[in-house]
């Protein structure tokens, strides 16, 4: 069976034990036995949910097996055709599959691994088959045990609600442990680099220059691995965009929620959202074919030498981008503002301005914090802009009309085409995103302190 076949069994079973549940539970013959602890929409959702879990169960667990039983078998009659299994058997087994599926052609593929595909498509379709027969008796069994529960003294509410406060909380606990396995690989390989690199040199070096030497005399020779450079150029280029997004979101915000008709906040809030919409790279584009220039020509008309990929250019386009995040999240926060507040202010003889100085403002400040904080977030994480504006070099300087890079910049140059994950350049990306993420945990933890200030000053 394919997989629309399996999708379609999966589908019609779901729905029909959950007509028979609800359908049993709306019985004249139900309804005899008293009031029913909980209606029959429960008992239909529990029926389903007893139906789909194990379905659900069967389908993981032979996903993980399948490839246990399948390939050693296909590698077995690949080595029984003279074709010796080489250090990369996994590879092996996907060019078979490949080529099983129509992915890669067979043209040029060898009688013994032909031979190999014939024996992977046999038992793929006896395997498909043996997988549908499991789904079918799992789905099944969990609705006939379900539906034989049914009854008015069954509390199918309570097992719903139980099924659903566990599903919630382990979906908790897998966005938990993602979190904590994305830091696991930052901090073994972060450690494997720093066994290369002492990290005091790491974290406090001044030149950054992780490509292979050619000669001895070159910084490279040793590799330079001082991130000062990289982190400098990201809050250079975080700070101009910062500068650009805070006041025109912050402002923007102000107007929408506080004076603007309905009809103009309609019109004019849709435009700004435009802007999260467009691709980086169409903002790279921009930045590099239109913004650079500009800072060149601008900065020569006043007696300054701008490079033509510089700080300024992609802090201002990043400022552009980010700003929807500023200001949609914080017209939102001051248009959720209690009325009593405005009219309080107005009435005690303060005027809007004041109003929304004074009292809005103050009283949006923790919202409007996690904007910020959420743009900072989006402007450090950038990383097309700066490649494209402000170029690779990394230079330490506090010139926005030079050529600097960012820490995600270098990390994608890094990891471009084939590298090594045991030498010093490639281990690098790993510490840059692990001293990157532990910036952006101490940016958190002084956003969070800033708004438990202020909310208390103005619970």
């Amino acid at each position: 069976m394919n997989s629309i076949q399996l999708i379609t069994i999966f589908i019609v079973l779901t729905a029909s034990a959950g007509v028979l549940g609800w359908r049993r539970a709306s019985s004249p013959a139900f309804l005899q036995q008293g009031r029913s602890r909980s209606r029959a929409v429960y008992h239909g959702s529990y029926t389903v949910l007893w139906c789909t879990v194990p379905m659900i169960i069967v389908a993981l667990g032979w996903l993980l097996v399948e490839s246990w039983v399948i390939r050693p078998a296909v590698m077995q009659t690949l080595a029984l055709g003279g074709v010796q299994p080489t250090a990369n058997i996994a590879f092996q087994y996907l060019e078979i599959r490949n080529i099983a599926t129509g992915v890669l052609p067979d043209t040029h593929a060898s009688d013994a691994v032909l031979i190999a595909v014939e024996r992977y498509k046999s038992l793929s379709s006896i395997a498909s088959n043996i997988f549908a027969a499991l789904l079918l008796v799992a789905g099944v069994s969990g609705f006939l045990y379900s539906y034989r529960r049914i009854s008015a003294k069954f509390p199918a509410r309570e097992q719903v609600e139980k099924f659903v406060r566990f599903f919630l909380l382990a979906s908790s606990t897998v966005a938990i442990l993602t979190t904590l396995s994305i830091v696991m690989a930052l901090v073994v390989e972060a450690l494997l680099f720093f066994k290369h690199v002492p990290l005091l040199d790491f974290l406090f070096g001044t030149k950054w220059s992780p490509q292979v030497a050619i000669r001895a005399d070159q910084v490279g020779s040793s590799g330079a691995f001082g991130a000062i450079p990289l982190f400098a150029g990201t809050l250079l280029i975080a700070l101009i965009a910062m500068l650009v997004a805070v006041p025109i979101g912050l402002f923007s915000a102000i107007f929408l929620s506080e004076y603007a008709r309905p009809s103009v906040r309609h019109t004019i809030k849709p435009m700004l959202e435009i802007l999260a919409g467009i691709p980086t790279v169409v903002y790279g584009f921009f930045a590099a074919l239109t913004v650079a220039p500009l800072v060149v020509k601008a900065s020569a008309a006043i007696g300054l030498s701008a490079s033509s990929e510089s700080a300024l250019a992609a802090g201002l386009v990043m400022g552009v981008m980010i700003i929807p995040f500023i200001s949609s999240l914080s017209d939102d926060v001051i248009s959720a503002i209690p009325t009593s507040l405005r009219l309080g202010s107005l009435a005690l003889g303060a005027t809007r301005s004041e109003t929304i100085r004074k009292v809005i403002l103050p009283a949006a400040l923790p919202g409007i914090m996690g904007a910020i904080l959420l743009a900072v977030s989006r402007a450090i994480g950038e990383t097309m802009i700066v490649v494209m504006a402000a170029g690779l070099a990394a230079n330490l300087t506090a010139n926005p009309l030079e050529s600097v890079t960012t820490v995600t910049a270098q990390i994608v140059t890094i990891l471009i085409g084939d590298q090594e994950f045991d030498s010093p350049k490639t281990l690098a990306a790993f510490a840059l995103g692990l001293t990157l993420f532990c910036v952006t945990l101490v940016l958190n933890f002084v956003a969070l302190k800033i708004v438990s200030t202020y909310e208390e000053r103005y619970d």
